[in-house]
């Protein structure tokens, strides 16, 4: 185009175009001055990647030490070899029968035995006890006792049998007879002499009746420990045994019921009356000839710490209705559904967190002289059992006006109460009539629900660190989980040999172990810490700095592209 045909601009655009035409341009850039800056960003870019994401990836990494997933994940599924199974010993005393006779009876009672049992994981083994100067002693063979299998038993020691069966030849009367002992594990059972069964016999009446009487003895531990098993899903599959809808629904009712298992619960004993008496009590001497007995036998499951209190004018609580006073019956009511809010949680110094372990309250109400006595109406009953909380007994004392202290037969009844709540809340079966063998029953349920629970938790874990691969797992979580997996093991073998007192402690301490392991507190606090927090951490450090340098690093790349082009 020629120079007169270009189009005529206004004047300020056109001295514009004149001054940006004839405008002094910065010379060109030496080729040493571009290599010097390219160095100094190549600097600044090669020591944060060889410096600073070492460093930042080495400081903000999360340590996580090696765990036994597999071995984790296996036990909650039920996938390995422990196969809970519960052999009972039981010991027959006959002094007065021979050897080969006693063996014959032995034989022909555990074909018996095996012929009623309906489920595999809970089996009675039979052997013979040598007798000694002291009555139903159990401590040792004579010889190797013969199961029906013909396999040979030692007992090692006193606490591994389950019951001792005491053969006595009646003289009188109708045989054969059995009299469960009410604080022994003994059976005695009363035969005739032409009761026993012949060596070429393979069954006797003496025989099948020792037989039920041992089931009958042992049902609700087998109901048990099947709903347990049923319940919990670990073990391997085993033939269980069946159990009634109203079975179930009593032991769901139990389990409600009754505390979780802590190897230490704290028992507190309180007095509440609504005036100034009775404002003192024997509870000393009451606990030592009463309470103390049974803590001593429970002892073998848990431990048991105690503490008393007195609370004068406790009133009731604002949130029931008073007692009315019933004609009929001469005595003041208070009506069943008034009973769970009874305990007045606002004024009475009832506090669950006393001790190390779960609190388990009683509470001994001395109503006024103007309403007593005092029981329940529908029932007529002067006791009630709160779930998984304790028990209350209300006292109506015999006089006219309370008295001002409390002697330690004046007690005697509410302390009996309160040990049978106890034995309630604790779990311990209601049947049979021998409370030592209530309390192997016990420990036996504890120790497979510790192992059922442990088991669970470590499989928690291990899901756990599975789903959050940015939580830290230190080094005595790892230590604490392998050894869980070793007392899991150990518990398994104490089982299957029927040791179960050594079971339930390992099982104790498999429990404690994977609970400490769960619930560690550098593991806790990261639980809680998502990813968008650490973004919202880093941005405004990191922003300030990575800009200009991905600017200038954009910057020399466009250049060097575009120079490159320029010589193409």
């Amino acid at each position: 185009m020629a120079a007169d045909d270009q189009p005529d601009l206004p004047p300020s655009q056109s001295k514009v175009a004149h001054a940006a035409a004839y405008a002094p341009r910065p010379p060109p850039e030496k080729p040493e001055s571009v290599a010097i800056r390219r160095l100094v960003i190549l600097s600044f870019w090669a020591i944060v990647i060889f410096l600073g994401l070492p460093l930042w990836w080495k400081t903000t990494t999360v340590y996580r030490a090696d765990l036994p997933l597999q071995d984790m994940l296996d036990w909650a599924d039920g996938k390995v070899t422990c196969r809970p199974v519960f052999p009972l010993r039981i010991a027959i005393e006959a002094p007065s029968l021979p050897s080969s006779d006693a063996q014959n009876l032995l034989r022909t009672t555990q074909h018996a035995l095996d012929d009623l049992n309906d489920f595999s994981a809970h089996h009675l083994r039979l052997l013979l006890a040598k007798s000694s100067e002291t009555p139903n002693a159990t401590q040792e063979v004579a010889e190797p006792a013969l199961y029906s299998d013909g396999a040979s038993l030692l007992a090692s020691s006193k606490s591994d049998i389950a019951l001792t069966i005491n053969l006595i030849q009646g003289q009188t009367g109708f045989t054969p007879a059995a009299q469960l002992q009410k604080y022994a594990p003994t059976l005695d059972v009363y035969y005739a002499p032409n009761q026993i069964p012949s060596p070429s016999a393979t069954s006797s009446p003496l025989a099948t009746f020792i037989a039920k009487e041992l089931q009958n003895i042992f049902s609700e531990e087998q109901a048990a420990l099947a709903y347990l098993l049923s319940s919990s899903g670990v073990g391997q599959p085993m033939r269980t045994k069946s159990l009634s809808a109203e079975s179930a629904a009593s032991l769901e009712r139990q389990k409600t019921r009754s505390f979780r298992y802590a190897p230490t619960y704290h028992l507190t004993f309180s007095l509440f009356t609504p005036g100034a008496a009775p404002s003192a009590w024997e509870i000393e001497a009451a606990l030592e000839e009463f309470i103390a007995p049974l803590l001593h036998s429970l002892s073998v499951i848990s431990n048991f710490t105690i503490d008393t209190q007195v609370q004068l004018y406790a009133t009731f609580a604002p949130s029931i209705r008073d007692p009315e006073f019933d004609a009929e019956k001469n005595a003041w009511t208070l009506r069943k559904e008034d009973l769970s809010g009874f305990i007045n949680a606002a004024e009475w110094p009832l506090s669950p967190s006393i001790g190390i372990g779960p609190t388990v309250n009683f509470v001994l109400y001395v109503p006024s002289e103007n309403q007593s006595p005092l029981v329940i109406k529908e029932n007529g009953g002067n006791s009630w059992l709160v779930p998984q909380w304790g028990g209350v007994q209300v006292l109506n004392p015999p006089g006219p006006q309370n008295p001002v202290f409390l002697s330690k037969e004046a007690l005697r009844p509410a302390m009996l109460t309160f040990s049978n709540q106890l034995l309630s809340l604790l779990g311990v079966p209601r049947s049979p009539e021998s409370l030592p063998i209530r309390i192997g029953t016990l420990s036996r349920i504890r120790a497979a629900s510790l192992l059922f629970s442990a088991s669970s938790t470590l499989g928690s874990l291990g899901r756990l660190t599975q789903a959050l691969p940015s939580i830290a797992i230190p080094d005595n979580v790892a230590i604490s989980v392998k050894e869980t997996i070793a007392h899991l093991q150990a518990a398994c073998d104490d089982l299957r040999e029927g040791r179960f007192q050594g079971a339930l402690e390992h099982a104790r301490t498999a429990e404690t172990g994977a609970e400490k392991a769960f619930f560690e507190r550098s593991m806790v606090g990261q639980v809680y810490f998502p990813e968008e927090h650490k973004v919202a951490v880093y941005l405004p450090l990191l922003g300030p700095v990575a800009v200009p340098l991905i600017m200038a690093a954009l910057k020399e790349i466009k250049n060097f592209t575009a120079k490159r082009k320029a010589r193409s």
